[in-house]
């Protein structure tokens, strides 16, 4: 609509016209009620009489705004509420950035006064922000934005492998353990619930990573909109941070002046070279092996005509001993267990091993006993599973002297490095008859399979002794329900359990208290020494040698966050001359091994068996096998 000319005039020239205009004929109603809404400032018309009323710029016509078209937006309706929410949405893009720049990587540390302190990396970034110009300061923000995100990320996996495993994650060799945790979870609460976590998991890391970009952008943008005001307030901060840092101020013990993000990524940054160079470390270390070049028929000739069993149970730490909370019942088993045993004939020593993991990792400390390598990840595992390396059970094969098997309940698919440890036969959970329930991850209880092993190997006539490898696993977290010891004659199938499984307590239940889960801890301990020990009662004889040990200790849940990596380990043999052979190692008599009985690492424990057992002064030469 064309504009009336006084009002495209100049605004030195509209006084004259206003003037003009107030001594001649008033415009007609109709002009004065036309809508102008690209009058400049100071303008208006508004007066009945013609009269215009140019000192009230702030004053608009009652017509004009009936012609204004009426608000359509949220924003455009509510416009305090739209400027409470923007407030709010910074508020919250800015106190998720400060906990991602604040967040520690170990569970116990999560406390509220390592979020009450000031990160120099956010004090740095906002400084670079603002002296980048308009196009890097955008990439540079989405780059932080994501690094931010990877690096929280990254801590929320460290907090999770010390709660499992009492050491951070391994961002070079620890992505395979993803599988065996999808695994673990398919055995615990079954396909459906696995599918449904992994989404889960997946979902989240992608919200994480979209979250933290955002929020970097948008306290960028909030910045450079504010530009003075972030200047000060970043000059302040600086200057409170490093007054803080030469004073070393702290609150509720922890520094004001934090270096967090920083220290954890050069912490990560050191992880992944030693990661990177620890493959040709190791291959330097298991190029050392004393027994590579030893002949057969000098191998283990301490041991000629006995069966010989490795028989590991599950999380069996030291914990469970010396711990105040479970000591005296597991010890009350121990010292039971000795005298049964002596009244059957046997007697026994006990040690400690220190196993390479903790909380979990049970491969890595299988393989280490078995090769004496120090196998503390799974690049080592896989490199000693598929080399030439002679672990103590291919020993026993080697010599010729003895048929080897392998009961491995908690295997379920198939398991390549059974030629590696030199079994001749592995029964894993389908070769065991069992027609029972799962217990939780444990599929199959001890004593059942104990029971199997001795239908189908340990019970057989052979022309040659046995060497087996047992693997316990009724002691697997997470503990519940737990099966119990009956009679050997009661088993059958293993349908027997399920009443017994029935009557147990559900895992959900037990976990939501720490104080439970260390009872049905100990609980499940107390159930793996039973069925072992009543099984050497029942079936051990003359020329049974039985070596049993734990694998690694339980989660930190159980034995708290400061816990030694050692368990026991116990020898029994019926013939005094098996034992003879180990009287220079210091050990305990008896099941329990005391507090001041040596403690090896578990990788010492192949060469000092093989040295133990293979030929001595004074020893006849064994006869050459026959193949």
């Amino acid at each position: 609509m064309p504009h009336s000319t006084r009002f495209s005039q100049p605004p030195h020239m509209q006084k004259a016209a206003t003037t003009e205009a107030a001594t001649t004929e008033a415009p007609p109603p109709d002009d004065a009620a036309e809508p102008m809404r690209d009058e400049p400032a100071g303008a208006r018309t508004g007066d009945t009489t013609g009269a215009p009323i140019a000192d009230a710029p702030d004053e608009p016509a009652a017509d004009a705004l009936a012609d204004a078209p009426a608000p359509t937006g949220w924003r455009d309706r509510h416009p305090a509420g739209a400027r409470a929410g923007a407030r709010a949405v910074t508020v919250l893009a800015a106190v998720l950035v400060l906990a991602a720049l604040l967040l520690p990587n170990q569970l116990t540390r999560l406390t509220p006064g390592e979020f009450l302190r000031i990160p120099v990396e956010g004090i740095f970034g906002a400084a670079l922000l603002l002296l980048l110009p308009p196009r890097a300061r955008r990439v540079v923000a989405v780059v932080a934005g994501v690094g931010l995100g990877l690096r929280a990320l990254l801590n929320c996996l460290d907090m999770g492998f010390y709660s499992v495993l009492a050491r951070p994650f391994d961002p070079v060799l620890d992505w395979g353990l993803f599988g065996d945790a999808v695994s673990f979870l398919k055995d615990s609460i079954g396909q459906a619930g696995a599918t449904g976590a992994v989404i889960g998991v997946v979902a989240l890391v992608l919200a994480l990573l979209a979250l933290m970009t955002l929020a970097v952008v948008r306290l960028t943008r909030v910045m450079v909109r504010h530009s003075a005001v972030a200047t000060r307030t970043t000059l302040v901060l600086g200057t409170v941070w490093i007054t803080c840092a030469a004073l070393g101020v702290q609150l509720a013990g922890v520094p004001v002046a934090s270096t967090n993000t920083a220290d954890l990524v050069q912490d990560s940054a050191q992880r992944l070279r030693a990661s990177l160079a620890d493959q040709q470390v190791f291959a330097k270390e298991a190029h050392v092996d004393a027994f590579r070049d030893t002949p057969p028929d000098q191998l283990l000739t301490g041991l000629r005509g006995k069966d010989v069993l490795f028989t590991f149970i599950e999380s069996y730490g030291r914990s469970a001993i010396d711990d105040p909370a479970m000591a005296s019942q597991v010890d009350a088993v121990l010292k039971d267990g000795t005298e049964r045993l002596r009244k059957a004939g046997f007697a026994s020593r006990s040690g400690w091993l220190t196993s390479p993991t903790a909380g979990g990792g049970s491969w890595l400390a299988h393989s280490t006993f078995m090769s004496g390598l120090w196998i503390k990840n799974q690049q080592r595992y896989r490199t000693v599973t598929s080399s030439d390396r002679m672990p103590l059970t291919d020993a026993f094969k080697r010599s010729g002297a003895w048929r080897t098997s392998g009961i491995m309940p908690g295997v379920t698919r198939s398991w390549p490095e059974g030629k590696f440890y030199g079994l001749d036969h592995v029964y894993d959970t389908h070769h065991l008859g069992y027609k029972g329930p799962q217990f939780s991850w444990s599929r199959v209880p001890d004593q059942y399979s104990l029971s199997a092993f001795e239908r189908l190997e340990h019970g057989k006539p052979h022309h040659k002794p046995l060497m087996s490898e047992i693997i316990l696993v009724s002691s697997h977290n997470p503990w519940a329900p737990i099966p119990k010891t009956i009679g050997w004659d009661q088993l059958g199938d293993g349908s027997v359990y399920h009443g017994i499984k029935k009557a147990g307590k559900d895992p959900k239940e037990v976990w939501k208290d720490p104080a439970h889960v260390r009872t049905e801890y100990r609980r499940a301990i107390q159930y793996s020494l039973h069925s072992l020990i009543s099984y050497m009662e029942k079936y051990g004889n003359k020329n049974t040698v039985l070596v049993f040990l734990g694998d690694h200790q339980p989660v930190p849940t159980v034995t708290g966050e400061h816990a030694s990596r050692d368990v026991p380990v116990a020898l029994v043999a019926h013939d005094p001359a098996v034992l003879d052979r180990i009287s220079g190692w210091g050990w305990q008599k008896g099941l329990k091994p005391g507090p001041k009985t040596p403690v090896w690492r578990m990788d010492t424990f192949r060469d000092r068996f093989l040295t133990a057992y293979g030929p001595q002064a004074g020893d006849s030469k064994p006869p050459r096998p026959s193949h």
